[in-house]
């Protein structure tokens, strides 16, 4: 039978650290945020003293694109804005880049420029890209060089009126009101609703201040994520179609369902 999973409603901020806390095992050393600890293993967690927030450090960035773009699903994206309110969003939608073999990502055969730079540093860093000249992307680089994930849709946890006015900000005026899952569901909606842009990019998520990830509180089964097509790549012949492109069956947040794909996902 497929496994049940626990939703994750829209929550405060005690609610939400409360909820995280009880997720931890027990039996995983916490780090602090130097990395270290004084017994092993090393959990792929830590409290951040200063933010007081459970967050996902180094180690769960340093895994193979692939994986880390599924294991991104069901994880808590982070931001405080400079007014220290905080806005949060379950990863519903992921896409890989697998690096120099990838005919779509932007580090094919290797090259390196000024744009793409933090896709060749080291797992966790931000790579923060403009399209159409207004609109950003936010992905994260991960093991292999050149690779990295894009971050495509989130389902909306925390503050949405903040989100929507962030999205509104953007927005012809007198446009359709925005409906709580229409907030986050593309790559650069989800940049808009949490004011994430180019001055994130080369960051370190494993420790940076204003934006972070969180352990979520749901366990994904293989039966519980899609994998389809990339989007939005047709000029990448036959990488255009492999099914690089991973998100949460039956998540209301994913921008594009692909039926085929959930029909032979088993």
């Amino acid at each position: 039978m497929p496994r049940k999973r626990r939703r994750v409603s829209n929550l405060d901020d005690e609610e939400h650290k409360s909820s995280i806390s009880e997720n931890l095992s027990t039996d995983s050393l916490l780090l602090t945020q130097d990395g270290k600890g004084d017994s092993s293993p090393i959990s792929i967690y830590f409290v951040d003293e200063k933010m007081k927030t459970f967050r996902l450090g180094s180690d769960f960035f340093n895994q193979p694109c692939i994986s880390l773009a599924k294991s991104f699903l069901g994880q808590i994206l982070a931001r405080k804005l400079p007014d220290g309110k905080e806005l949060r969003g379950r990863i519903v939608e992921t896409e890989a880049y697998l690096g120099g073999e990838d005919d779509a990502s932007h580090s094919t055969r290797g090259k390196q420029t000024g744009r793409n730079v933090a896709m060749f540093m080291p797992a966790g860093t931000m790579y923060v890209y403009q399209i159409y000249g207004m609109y950003f992307c936010l992905n994260v680089s991960s093991q292999g060089e050149g690779a990295a994930v894009l971050l495509r849709s989130l389902e909306p946890l925390q503050s949405l009126d903040t989100m929507r006015h962030l999205r509104n900000l953007r927005r012809k005026e007198n446009g359709k009101a925005l409906k709580d899952w229409e907030l986050c569901n593309g790559p650069s909606k989800l940049c808009q609703a949490l004011d994430i842009n180019k001055s994130f990019d080369r960051r370190d998520l494993a420790r940076d201040e204003e934006v972070w990830l969180e352990r979520g509180t749901e366990v994904l089964g293989d039966q519980d994520i899609i994998a389809a097509a990339r989007i939005g790549i047709n000029y990448a012949g036959e990488w255009a179609k492999k099914p690089l492109r991973f998100y949460i069956k039956g998540a209301k947040c994913v921008s594009i369902v692909d039926k085929t794909a959930e029909r032979n996902t088993t």
